[in-house]
């Protein structure tokens, strides 16, 4: 097994599982390397299999494929697949053919694989376990690894592979490995490992127990380990690993079985918290779903006393000690403890006080949130500034480096993280001695922004389909979703999802009519949004093969020409596959399929057919061979047209525009006749090139073409005429529209001359139709219309072919498959908000005409639902007071306003309330009949036009309803109310009361008077306002509300107060010693509020600098001591209430002095002592860890009498005449100052203080790091 922590990379990205097929069908097994060119080898019971009968090896870019042809008993086995050092291996099984099901017929898919048989769990684990080279475990070490291809797939839950049962040795080791699917998540996902049912192990990492991930860019899965050292048989038990992301949870229980029989010295700590069963002499067994019981791993570190002690988990216990006993039940859920009554009783038992740190003055904070490439930084602040501190990430300790600094200032230790990334995102610890505290660190993401969207895509079943996404971070976390459902790889292997740099792409490749739908790819910062169409395969033919008359020796062309270049097909003669040899050609360029036949003979007359491979479709035309019929005529015979035309009225030739015109005419005649060829161009002004001797009267208004002897070899030019002695072939290469017309064929000699009328319609595609016209634009769909083209191509239009795109897309996506018949189309599922433009393509027989021009840019907007809670607020005489809240759903168009309006009841005729939208969700409908029963109802209104309205449910009738007045006095106003002098006063007091009501305020009884006193009143409430309040303005005030003969009173007390006077008369009482005692009176005036006492200072005469000696002293008399003696004093008394202090002070009139009594001052006798003391460092070095290029200090304290020398050494030399080094020394604190550090300046430095007493010295490690 590797080591922890070191996850080895597969060369595999999907790797062949174990089948089981039945005797006589082929066996497939596909394999797929990450990257292609990659060397594959495929063995069979370790031999090298190679290309043979029964063997089949492909290789295709990265897929590489093993068929084994007829499967029997001797085929079953074990297979593998090696790759570089990779290795995986997969079994077949073999089933009798009548066990087999009937439908089962091999896939490239695997099959499930067979059970595993419960007696050889070894053999089924290695059975599909990828090997690499490496040496086996050690003995007493296992790792248990599931059988990934054999564990069923699991569309729910969040394990790729779960961890198994495992067995171990006491003193062995042994790995459980998770791995989770990360191609969904755009986090990581967050795993906890259980003992029993509610212990976390990650408080128990250490020494003995360790977690490990990973994440394997490759194959986007997340291994967790958990890695246990020195086994125990305490260890045995349940265990539980636990996966949870932002919407997903699932969990995984297994078994750790240890052998080994327990001493009877040893004790068992489990057994508190566990039921057990005892088989034989001191052996233990353990049931693993009845357990419940903790596992400390602490008790291996070191010795602990016999006593059994429950151990505290911090997690669950923390958080139980502090809630309360209604919250026991549900944090028992969350964190799975199923033994409520056993959690209960070791609850109680538990202290409630909480034990204070002796480590930490200062501990972590719970949790601290950092940007991605920001910095960090952790602080500690410790009781002991010498104590060693450890840093953990997810129980590892962390080692210095770049991007991780310790710095240690006094008792504060930080740790601080430089750019951090999202493998910072964990749960950090400090240790000092045996205590610890937690934090969890996580690292926020900037958002992920979309910078090129998603385009709509139009396929056919079958065909390959390809989104393509830009985003504004390279290597971003996306979702991709397929109508608000996330795709993810674990439902099939149909959809492939890949990254190029700031790219990514969703591959489908062989669409169904199931993959049709709204994609999305959605990252943090937004999402794109585009339609994949899906149509059933249909193949058009854009020109059928048409009837041909040919004569004898010439050559006859079938063409066609169909929508799909890659469809292959069969020619048919009279139903029978026509068979291609020297004279008969078939050949296929592109979308054109031709059937050429030579020297045409009257065997070749028939029905021949095209029949496209794949396609229930059949295109037909017939052979049709002319003869030339010549009668024996004497010499001299008249010139005479030989055509199969009964009538002279031959049916109109019909030719596809672009292909070649050939009319050939057999003629006769003795002598050779002249052949004119003339063509009818009616109401134009052109004359014939040669007029025709004895021509009807249309032939001056023809073009003519006459061919004389020098003429009759001339072949160039796209028109020409060819004439032989029994025929004349009149050619046009590539024909035109201007080609169509009646060909009159005229050939005379001396005898005679004889005519003929050929009429030539030229058939094409239609002209490209009008731009259309978009109409009824609706929130997903509208209609569109357009005219027929100008000419249809002389055939008639068999329907239209409609496209749209979006308006920043150069990508056309049809709408339809079936032709639409009507010159209109109601578009449906588009996205509201987004651009569109429309085009349109005519068809007919011939095939399809050019685009359209594109449309007018339009966008679907809906119009906004209704609003909501439509509410009367209130009703008068003649007026009715509406109130409404927001539509739901406003839609992409916004909200330009709202419209109101009313009606009589029973009648449908509706009137609007004003002229115009309002913004407001508020009106007062003004001007209504009285006492008429109206209805109500509101519109919301956007660009797309009126939404749908909602009304009142019940008829409101327009009458003022009569309300009994009441004042609601506020809470505040019904106790006195206090304003300093000066100060504004506005009192507000609402009231309810209908009609409006009278309002009248007093005050003593009497009517308010002055300009200075103003009432302000509204229909529902009255305001008492007073720009700046007096004295005078205090005193009791009386509202009165009146209706009529009802009325409602409300009290105020308005007390206005201002600062006191100065106190009154004050005297000094008595002077003695260093006291004075002084008195005084209340002030005259108490500013209108109560003295809440006084304030007493003292100036001495000297300096007049006035010192307070009390403050908020309630009495009138005081006693002012601690006086010098021999000063003169003056005294002065403030008086205090809640404005504040008197602005004046009552000031004492005379100074007061302190008398000096007679005192003979004896000098005590002392005792000479000897304070000299031989040095001693009272606060020692401290090793540091600095950076090299800025200043460093060490720092130290010392004492000692006399006051000792200070030497510095570094590695034993002196540094006392080296200029790099600073040394100051105040007061005992000594300071060692480098200045900019090197590499070479790390080492031990000693300071040595030395006095007459003695000598002593201190030394610490100084370390000089180089910064990356």
């Amino acid at each position: 097994m590797p080591e922890p922590g070191k996850k080895p990379v597969s060369a595999f990205s999907k790797k062949p599982r174990s089948a089981e097929v039945a005797a006589g069908n082929p066996a497939v097994f596909e394999a797929e390397t990450e990257r292609s060119g990659v060397k594959v080898r495929w063995q069979r019971g370790g031999s090298d299999i190679s290309a043979s009968d029964k063997y089949s090896l492909a290789t295709e870019g990265t897929r590489h494929t093993l068929t084994v042809r007829d499967v029997g008993p001797a085929d079953q086995g074990s297979y593998a697949v090696i790759a570089g050092s990779s290795k995986v291996k997969f079994d077949l099984k073999v089933i009798e053919a009548e066990k087999a099901a009937p439908v089962l017929s091999p896939a490239p898919a695997p099959a499930p694989a067979p059970a595993e048989d419960p007696g050889a769990p070894g053999e089924a684990l290695a059975s599909a376990t990828e090997e690499r080279g490496g040496s086996p475990s050690p003995e007493g070490s296992s790792s248990v690894v599931p059988d990934a291809s054999g564990a069923p797939d699991d569309p729910i839950g969040l394990f790729v592979m779960r961890p198994q049962d495992g067995e171990v040795t006491t003193g062995g080791s042994i790995t459980f490995s998770a791995r989770v699917a990360g191609a969904s998540l755009l986090k990581p996902p967050t795993v906890k490992w259980f003992k029993g049912k509610w212990v976390d192990l990650s408080s128990k990492a250490g020494q003995h127990l360790q977690l490990h991930s990973s994440y394997d860019r490759a194959s986007k899965v997340y291994l967790f380990e958990l890695h246990i050292t020195d086994a125990q048989a305490t260890f045995a038990g349940g265990y539980r690993c636990e996966v949870s992301t932002k919407d997903k949870f699932d969990s995984c229980n297994f078994n750790l079985t240890v052998h080994e029989a327990i001493g009877p010295g040893e004790l068992d700590l489990r057994s508190a918290f566990r039921r057990t069963s005892l088989a034989g002499s001191g052996r233990r067994i353990s049931d693993s779903h009845e357990d419940a019981g903790t596992l400390d791993f602490s008790s291996l570190l070191k010795k602990r006393d016999s006593r059994l002690e429950a151990p505290a988990e911090e997690d669950v216990w923390e958080i139980l000690r502090q809630a309360s006993p209604s919250e026991y039940e549900r944090i028992a859920f969350q964190h799975g403890v199923t033994d409520l009554r056993g959690m209960l009783k070791r609850l109680k038992g538990m202290k409630r006080d909480e034990k204070k740190s002796t480590a930490f003055q200062k501990k972590l904070e719970p949790a601290y949130q950092v940007s991605k490439g920001h910095k960090i930084r952790l602080t500690v602040e410790l009781a002991d500034p010498d104590a060693e501190v450890k840093w953990l990430k997810n129980g590892q300790e962390i080692q210095m480096s770049g991007r991780y600094i310790f710095e240690s200032v006094g008792a504060k230790r930080t740790l601080t993280i430089s750019q951090c990334s999202l493998a910072d995102d964990a749960a950090y610890q400090c240790v000092v001695g045996g205590e610890k505290c937690s934090t969890e660190l996580f690292v926020k993401e900037p958002p992920v922004l979309i910078t090129r969207p998603l385009e709509d895509q139009l396929v056919m079943v079958g065909q390959r389909v390809e989104f393509e996404c830009e985003v504004s971070e390279e290597g971003a976390q996306v979702k991709w979703l397929k109508d608000g459902v996330e795709l993810t790889r674990e439902e099939t292997f149909k959809y492939r999802f890949k990254k190029d740099g700031q790219r990514h792409h969703l591959i489908i490749n062989e669409a169904t009519l199931e993959d049709a739908g709204h994609y999305a790819l959605r990252t943090s910062g937004g999402q794109a949004l585009a339609e994949l169409i899906v149509q059933e395969k249909k193949l058009e033919v854009y020109q059928n093969i048409a009837d041909l008359t040919v004569g004898a020796k010439d050559q006859a062309v079938f063409k066609c020409e169909v929508s799909d270049e890659n469809v292959r097909g069969v020619w048919l003669k009279n139903g029978k596959e026509l068979v291609p040899d020297s004279r008969i050609k078939v050949s296929h360029i592109g979308r054109v399929h031709k059937l050429t036949i030579d020297d045409v003979t009257p065997a070749d007359e028939a029905d021949y057919s095209f029949v496209p491979e794949g396609f229930a479709c059949n295109l037909s035309a017939k052979l049709h061979f002319m003869e030339v019929k010549i009668d024996f005529v004497p010499r001299q015979e008249p010139p005479k047209i030989h055509l199969d035309c009964p009538g002279r009225k031959p049916d109109t030739i019909v030719v596809v525009a672009g292909n070649k015109l050939r009319l050939d005419v057999p003629i006769s005649g003795d002598p050779a006749p002249t052949v004119i060829w003339q063509k009818s161009i009616p109401q134009k002004n052109k004359v014939p090139a040669g007029p025709a001797p004895d021509a009807t009267g249309d032939a001056g208004a023809s073009d003519e073409w006459v061919f004389d002897k020098k003429l009759l070899c001339e072949t160039e030019g796209r028109v020409r005429v060819e004439t032989t002695k029994d025929r004349s072939i009149f050619t046009v290469e590539g024909a035109e529209k201007e080609d169509e017309g009646v060909y009159i064929v005229t050939v005379k000699n001396p005898v005679g001359e004889d005519q003929v009328n050929l009429t030539v319609k030229v058939i094409d595609v239609p002209d490209a139709p009008a731009a259309p016209k978009i109409s009824n634009v609706g929130e997903d769909s509208c209609t569109v219309q357009w005219e027929p083209p100008a000419y249809d191509g002389g055939q008639p239009i068999l329907g239209y072919i409609l496209e749209r795109k979006k308006k920043k897309s150069y990508r056309w996506m049809r709408l339809n498959f079936d032709l639409l018949r009507e010159l209109s189309h109601e578009a449906r599922r588009m996205i509201e908000g987004v651009v569109y433009e429309m085009r349109v393509y005519a068809v007919n027989a011939i095939g399809m005409s050019r685009p359209s021009p594109a449309s007018q840019p339009f966008m679907p907007i809906g119009p906004p639902s209704e609003p909501t809670h439509l509410a009367v607020e209130d009703v008068s005489d003649t007026t009715v007071s509406l109130k409404w809240r927001p539509p739901e759903r406003v839609g992409a168009g916004g909200l330009d306003g709202y419209s109101v309006e009313y009606c009589q009841e029973g009648c449908s005729e509706w009137t609007a309330a004003l002229q115009g939208l309002t913004e407001r969700t508020s009106m007062l409908v003004k001007d209504l009949p009285t006492r008429a029963r109206l209805l109500f109802r509101v519109r919301a209104h956007n660009m797309a036009g009126p939404g749908a309205p909602v009304a009142t449910k019940e008829a409101v009738t327009v009458q003022e309803i009569l309300q009994r007045p009441r004042l609601q006095l506020p809470r505040h106003l019904r106790q006195t109310i206090q304003r300093k002098v000066g100060e504004p006063v506005n009192l507000l007091i609402p009231f309810q009361g209908k009609p409006r009501p009278q309002v009248t305020w007093t005050k003593e009884g009497q009517p308010l008077a002055g300009e200075e006193v103003s009432i302000r009143n509204s229909p529902t409430d009255t305001i008492l306002f007073i720009r700046a309040a007096r004295r005078a303005h205090s005193g009791t005030y009386q509202v009165t509300l009146r209706i009529e003969n009802m009325e409602d009173k409300a009290t105020l007390v308005l007390q206005i107060v201002d600062k006191p006077s100065p106190p009154q008369d004050i005297r000094v009482m008595e002077a003695w010693g260093f006291n004075v005692a002084l008195e005084w009176k209340p002030p005259q005036d108490d500013g209108n509020t109560e003295i809440w006492g006084y304030t007493v200072q003292k100036a001495d005469k000297k300096t007049m600098e006035w010192f307070t000696v009390l403050e908020h002293y309630r009495r009138t008399h005081c006693v002012v001591s601690e006086l010098i003696i021999g000063n003169g004093y003056y005294f002065r008394v403030f008086s205090h209430n809640m404005v504040g202090p008197s602005d004046k002070a009552a000031t004492t009139k005379e100074p007061v002095f302190i008398p000096k009594p007679g005192i003979t001052y004896e000098p005590p006798n002392y005792k000479a002592l000897d304070f000299s003391e031989a040095p001693s460092f009272t606060r020692p070095l401290v090793n540091r860890s600095v950076i090299a290029g800025y200043n460093a200090i060490l720092c130290c304290a010392v004492r000692g009498s006399p006051k000792p020398k200070i030497s510095w050494f570094k590695n034993g030399l002196d540094l006392g005449e080296d200029a790099r080094f600073r040394m100051f020394s105040k007061q005992g604190v000594l300071t060692l100052e480098i200045r900019k550090p090197c590499p070479f300046d790390g080492g031990i430095y000693v300071c040595r203080a030395t006095n007459l007493q003695g000598e002593a010295q201190c030394e610490c490690r100084l370390e000089v790091r180089v910064p990356q």
